[in-house]
């Protein structure tokens, strides 16, 4: 298995780094989608959050089940022991971080029948699939606009009600599959798909960096870590070490962090003012403020919090506005201002 890049090396991209953060922290926000040039570390930091996630408590299953979870979360299987009384045991995995190539078929993406048990044996036995691997952990899909129509239909499906449903050749298979969505991509190759764009919590755009001094450090840390992988990731331990602390300490506060209702009121009238469609923007506008307290230590939720993760929470969802040439980013950092001020 290759060595990843360390997390706490990528040079700039603030905006990616911090929403990976907060995904990680609070996997209800709904993912991120990293959109920009090629060569600017996308999946690069996407890895290197995965190689640095705290260990999880999982059952020895297919599906990596928690067992603290309640039944409506636990797999066949596992369901079933704790019926019969058997205790579910748990131990220490690292988070489940997979890819989803974009030659995958859908069988291998959703699962399908076992074709040598059914031939070796006659039994009608299910072969799980990318979804399945992906509980609990990070379903990564690069150039996620260049994706098949019909994964991008199954990948809706289960994002909406966290389970994957599979009925193929008379066998019918229902199990949990909830995972945090990361897809990249170049828009210059095409365009996402509005209803998988919309179920990304936060989207974030990536450029180039322009200043010398950024681009020199870039090359001189990558080329340190080409040269000799096993060293540069000694050496960046300490700080990914930190990273994965901060993580763990904003799951612990997350629970705690409180939204007040005046911060709840200057989200429903930026989102109005936005005139972003129905309420998720809204909500995730709010989730995203809270992983953020968390991720900074807050225990409240203010006006501060909705001004730095807005863009990032809201910039795919407005609607297009042919009298406005400016981006999305620009309108959002517009009513930002304009409600907020300084």
């Amino acid at each position: 298995m290759p060595i990843p890049f360390p997390f706490s090396a990528v040079v700039a991209q603030e905006e990616m780094k911090r929403s990976l953060l907060i995904a990680a922290i609070d996997p209800s926000i709904g993912g991120v989608l990293v959109f920009g040039d090629r060569g600017t570390g996308k999946s690069t930091a996407i890895r290197g959050l995965a190689a640095l996630l705290p260990k999880m408590q999982a059952v020895d299953c297919t599906y990596n089940c928690d067992p603290d979870a309640g039944d409506e979360a636990l797999c066949a299987e596992c369901r079933e022991k704790r019926a019969k009384g058997m205790t579910l045991k748990g131990r220490k995995v690292q988070v489940p971080v997979v890819d989803l190539p974009l030659g995958a078929t859908e069988d291998r993406v959703i699962g399908a029948l076992d074709l040598e048990r059914a031939l070796t044996k006659g039994e009608k036995a299910f072969e799980p699939g990318l979804l399945a691997r992906a509980h609990r952990g990070f379903l990564y899909i690069d150039e996620v606009n260049l994706l098949e129509d019909h994964l991008v239909d199954s990948l809706l499906d289960v994002a909406a009600s966290g389970e994957n449903l599979v009925e193929r050749e008379g066998l019918s298979v229902r199990h949990p599959a909830r995972f945090v969505l990361v897809g990249s991509g170049n828009p210059e190759e095409g365009e996402l798909r509005p209803q998988l764009q919309d179920r990304f919590g936060l989207s974030v755009e990536v450029t180039t960096p322009t200043d010398l001094p950024t681009r020199m450090k870039v090359v001189r840390l990558r080329d340190e870590f080409e040269r000799d992988r096993a060293a540069f990731v000694q050496k960046w331990k300490s700080k990914d070490g930190k990273v994965r602390r901060l993580i763990e300490k904003g799951r612990a506060l997350l629970p705690e962090v409180k939204v007040p209702d005046k911060t709840l009121e200057q989200a429903g009238k930026l989102c109005i003012k936005l005139g972003t469609d129905g309420l998720r923007g809204e909500l995730t506008l709010i989730r995203a403020a809270r992983g953020l307290a968390a991720l900074k230590g807050d225990k409240e939720v203010t006006v501060d919090h909705l001004k730095e993760i807005a863009t990032s929470a809201l910039r795919h969802r407005l609607r297009r506005d042919p009298l406005d040439e400016s981006g999305s980013t620009s309108r959002v950092e517009r009513a930002v201002q304009e409600l907020f001020g300084e």
